[in-house]
């Protein structure tokens, strides 16, 4: 019984704290995709003005963030 109670503690409360840290991942994940939106946007002027190799650049920029 000791051992139910011991194990049903640390399962309560390791999920609390775990949770703690959803909101600075939720953070990380719109910071790298306002990054990755505004290299599309670069890119796309940059192709529209005729800068296609500056256009590939910022393409594959923004595709790196996701991949770390």
């Amino acid at each position: 019984m000791k051992n139910l109670i011991i194990t049903l503690t640390l399962v309560l409360f390791s999920t609390s704290v775990f949770a703690g840290s959803c909101p600075m991942m939720a953070k990380q994940v719109g910071d790298k995709i306002a990054q990755a939106q505004q290299l599309h946007d670069d890119a796309i002027a940059a192709h529209d003005s005729g800068d296609h190799t500056k256009s590939e650049e910022l393409l594959n920029e923004a595709l790196e963030l996701f991949k770390s």
